[in-house]
C-alpha cells in the first residue's frame, strides 16, 4: 500500500488585511500560500512552521487548522492554518530557491496567476472555519 502525501500552508493575514503569498520559481511561476510538503515524523503544524520560516523567513504561532482538502489527482492531503507573524514590524524575505517574492495583497486584489484551490483556501479561512489543532501523541502505553 502506498503512502498518502501530506502537506501545510498558512493564511497569513496583516493589520490591514492583506494576506501573503509568495510566488514560486517552478512550475506555472504562481502565487501561492506558504507551505509545502511534510518531512517523515513531521505533523501538519510542524510542517507549516517550518515551511514559513523557510519560504519567508517569518516565525508565526499556528492559531487553528481552517481546513483539511484531499486531492484525489495526487492523493495528497492538504491542512491549512491560520496563522500570525510573531514579529509584526517584519517584512517578509524570499527563499529565492523556491520563492521569488513574498508579499501581502489586497483580498480584492489577488495576484495571476493563481488557482481557485489557492483562493478557496483563503475564503475558508478569513470566513473563520475553525478546528483544533492536531494533538500529538506520543509513544503508547499497553496496558495489560
Amino acid at each position: 500500500m502506498r503512502n498518502k502525501s501530506i502537506g501545510a500552508a498558512a493564511v497569513i493575514v496583516n493589520d490591514e488585511g492583506g494576506v501573503l503569498l509568495v510566488k514560486h520559481t517552478y512550475g506555472r511561476l504562481n502565487w501561492e500560500l506558504p507551505g509545502g510538503a511534510a518531512e517523515p515524523g513531521e505533523s501538519p503544524d510542524q510542517t507549516v512552521l517550518r515551511e514559513v520560516r523557510e519560504e519567508t523567513g517569518f516565525d508565526v504561532s499556528v492559531l487553528h487548522l481552517t481546513g483539511y482538502y484531499h486531492d484525489a489527482e495526487a492523493d495528497f492531503l492538504h491542512f491549512v492554518f491560520l496563522c500570525e507573524v510573531r514579529t509584526r514590524d517584519a517584512a517578509p524575505r524570499p527563499d529565492l530557491a523556491e520563492v521569488s517574492e513574498c508579499r501581502y495583497w489586497p483580498r480584492s486584489a489577488l495576484p495571476r496567476p493563481i488557482s481557485d484551490f489557492t483562493i478557496r483556501r483563503i475564503e475558508d479561512a478569513i470566513a473563520g472555519v475553525e478546528f483544533r489543532l492536531p494533538s500529538h501523541v506520543g509513544p503508547r502505553v499497553w496496558l495489560e
